[in-house]
């Protein structure tokens, strides 16, 4: 029988849950580098690429071979802006969760597929390892309404924020963005935030995370 949430359902402007968590349950953040690493991929995948400027760097006579490198490189790399918009995140020692709306139908499946496979390769190479660094393929589970969309945020930044008292460490999460703490370019709060009061968006949903939350609307929506 098929994982949970393992079979996926593809749809144009819709939301989902993203997860995936390590092999044997291990860590898959072992250092801050690990996670400033991963949350950098995320960066440049859903960030404008500015190709005119990238192709000028490459004609430029007077660039020397490794900003000429770092320039092809950036040009060759899958780019997800406009395509995927991520609305929230957290990152935990052994798995990772996203919320994520797409634009097109497949958009998703391309998006993870890159994340996962390029910080595989980071994790084997720097830690002189093989093999596969996830459980199994992500898991993308498609959230169907309003309020589901709510409850998978205040899920995800329940995981990792300073609001679980059980956790002594705070997880780098989006949370900081939607506490008005931080603007993160890549990142779309906004979209979450539009549910809350125009006044004072990141009071309410500040609010509205530290609130006790039912698990069982979402049973079906997070992490097994």
């Amino acid at each position: 029988m098929p994982g949970k949430n393992t079979i996926k359902t593809y749809v144009e402007n819709g939301y989902y849950h993203i997860y995936n968590r390590g092999v044997e349950k291990r860590k898959i953040f072992m250092t801050g580098q690990d996670y400033g690493v991963f949350l950098g991929y995320l960066k440049e995948y859903l960030s404008l690429k500015d190709t005119d400027v990238l192709q000028k760097l490459l004609a430029n006579p007077q660039i020397n071979w490794r900003e000429k490198d770092r320039a092809l490189k950036a040009l060759r790399l899958n780019n997800f802006f406009n395509e995927v918009d991520l609305l929230a995140y957290c990152l935990m020692p052994n798995h990772f969760h996203l919320l994520i709306r797409q634009n097109s139908a497949e958009s998703i499946n391309k998006f993870t597929q890159s994340l996962c496979t390029r910080y595989t390769i980071y994790v084997n190479k720097k830690y002189k390892r093989v093999g596969p660094l996830f459980q199994s393929v992500y898991k993308a589970v498609l959230v169907s309404t309003d309020e589901q969309v709510l409850q998978i945020s205040k899920y995800i930044h329940k995981q990792s924020s300073c609001l679980n008292r059980k956790r002594l460490v705070t997880q780098p999460s989006s949370f900081p963005d939607y506490s008005n703490k931080r603007q993160t370019d890549w990142l779309k709060p906004q979209i979450i935030l539009s549910y809350f009061s125009q006044s004072q968006p990141h009071v309410d949903y500040k609010k509205f995370v530290s609130e006790e939350q039912d698990l069982t609307m979402i049973s079906k929506l997070s992490l097994d």
